[in-house]
């Protein structure tokens, strides 16, 4: 059960921009929201929205510059915005590690899979080489790869693409982090071995009470394994609800137009309800539109939209839209205390 009393990472006012030579281009525009121990929480949208610069500003793992973050980023109570570059690295891997999305570009290929695993054991814990080769060994048994002891004297380009994936999640979770970031950890993968991972993640999620932030594009999975649920656009949050009541009673019209565009089985020729499309493009972050950022492919757009950005209501629990049209149905003042 998810204790939502203290938030494990509490995001505040994030923004993340990047120097260019045609201007400063934002990828995330003061968003909020709270991880809370033990629990999967999903961030969903397009390519381009801002999910995994999400994920690298709270290790700052940008550059900067040209990168420049600014907000507050709370884990356990400490600004991670606000600590020296040896105090982060402290914190990545011991206490928030990443799994990221492509692991043939992650690992290193002149070093085996057994020291990639240990590194992080000598680095934290302070332990022997023997320690630490013994304790990635039992990493690796544990993400099920076979033969540990064989695998772990092997180098990346000798594993498949789902064993790949055990290795990088042998990695992140050797320390017992309390954070995981998942980058599109399955993107690579055909459905089969998808199903494989993300089941062995949410075991041991279970077995090490793990919080995981699910970055992904797949509502599918997000539906079976996450509890909330964050729809980015454009930088910007545009819907957080628990899972089951963003699928139930979507309230975006984004999140809307996500949901219909997912396929489902059955439905083709001779089925009522046809695959939906959301009309144009995400917009260029150098020239973001006025009001709405989804205004320009919004089939409900109004006037307002066009010129004054929404702001963030607060439904519920768990709930709030970043819309006009939940907006309207506030009075002024409601809305003025919304959480934005």
């Amino acid at each position: 059960m998810t204790d939502y009393a203290n938030p494990l990472l509490r995001i505040e006012k994030l923004c993340t921009r990047f120097d260019t030579l045609d201007g400063a281009a934002t990828a995330v525009d003061g968003i909020d929201f709270d991880v809370y121990a033990g629990e999967t929480l999903g961030l969903v949208g397009e390519s381009g929205c801002g999910k995994s610069v999400t994920a690298l500003s709270i290790l700052r793992l940008l550059r900067c510059p040209p990168a420049h973050i600014e907000g507050r980023i709370l884990f356990e109570g400490r600004d991670l915005l606000q600590l020296d570059s040896d105090a982060v690295r402290a914190v990545r891997g011991r206490e928030i590690s990443m799994i990221f999305q492509e692991p043939m570009m992650s690992l290193n290929p002149v070093i085996t899979i057994g020291e990639q695993v240990a590194e992080g054991v000598r680095l934290h814990e302070r332990l022997s080489r023997r320690q630490s080769w013994q304790r990635a060994v039992e990493m690796l048994q544990k993400v099920q790869i076979p033969s540990p002891e064989t695998r772990a004297t092997q180098y990346p380009h000798k594993f498949s693409g789902g064993m790949r994936q055990r290795a990088m999640i042998a990695m992140a979770l050797v320390c017992g982090p309390k954070l995981i970031l998942a980058d599109e950890p399955t993107t690579a993968l055909d459905v089969t071995i998808q199903a494989q991972i993300m089941s062995l993640m949410m075991m041991l999620k279970q077995e090490l009470n793990t919080a995981i932030v699910l970055i992904t594009h797949d509502l599918g999975i997000v539906a079976e394994t996450a509890s909330r649920v964050i729809v980015m656009y454009a930088g910007k949050v545009m819907e957080e609800a628990l899972v089951r009541d963003l699928f139930k009673d979507p309230r975006h019209p984004y999140t809307r137009g996500l949901l219909g565009s997912v396929p489902v089985i059955g439905r083709g020729k001779g089925s009522s309800r046809r695959l939906q499309e959301i009309p144009g493009m995400v917009p260029n972050p150098l020239q973001m539109p006025a009001g709405c950022r989804f205004n320009p492919r919004c089939t409900q757009a109004m006037p307002r939209c066009c010129n004054e950005p929404p702001p963030m209501v607060r439904l519920g629990e768990h709930r709030r839209v970043n819309c006009w049209l939940e907006a309207d149905k506030y009075d002024p003042w409601h809305c003025s205390k919304s959480k934005t």
